[in-house]
């Protein structure tokens, strides 16, 4: 089966830097989605090299190595925050702007802004439109999909509060799991909603 990968409209693209050529860093723990991305992202023709990791470690030594133009962060990766690699990330590399992606979860423009992030897309994107995207972060804009309006969606519970004040006071989800007793997966999971 032979995939057809669609090229970014320009278009869509005001970047104004003609020919210029991006490293781009994929992370995702899913072998679909890491696959897929990585395929669709190496086929288009403003991309010089697509590399890729499936966790923080991996990721941390690619950006050391290669220092991408931009790096494709996925909001969880296993037990790990995609918000906390993408701190990682522009602490080594700050000239590597990270656009986080997610298909379940959702980050607040201010909350990825806050890690470090230049963006937060979702993975129910059409494939030009994620390919666009990389393009953008990578030449140094800032994209936020759009978001629902929080007063659309139900109010927070008391114990989903206590992980947000937790998350506004700097703690990491594995310091919030050990506080509040529960399991790295349960945190991930009030973290989303």
């Amino acid at each position: 089966c032979r995939m057809s990968v669609p090229d970014v409209n320009p278009s869509r693209i005001a970047s104004g830097s003609g020919e210029r050529k991006l490293r781009v860093l994929v992370v995702d723990d899913h072998e679909v989605v890491h696959w897929g991305l990585r395929l669709m992202l190496g086929e288009q023709p403003w991309v010089e090299r697509c590399l890729s990791a499936r966790n923080g470690a991996e990721a941390m030594t690619l950006v050391a190595r290669y220092q991408p133009h931009v790096a494709l962060v996925d909001l969880f990766i296993g037990q790990e925050s995609g918000a906390e690699i993408c701190e990682r990330v522009r602490a080594v590399s700050p000239q590597t702007n990270v656009l986080m992606i997610s298909g379940a979860g959702r980050i607040s423009p201010n909350a990825a802004r806050a890690a470090g992030a230049a963006g937060f897309i979702s993975k129910d994107w059409p494939a030009a439109d994620i390919a666009g995207a990389v393009r953008m972060v990578g030449l140094g804009m800032t994209v936020f999909g759009s978001t629902e309006s929080s007063s659309a969606g139900p109010r927070l519970t008391e114990r989903e509060r206590e992980v947000l004040d937790l998350i506004g006071s700097g703690a990491t989800n594995r310091e919030i799991a050990e506080r509040l007793f529960l399991s790295p997966h349960t945190v991930k999971e009030h973290t989303s909603s």
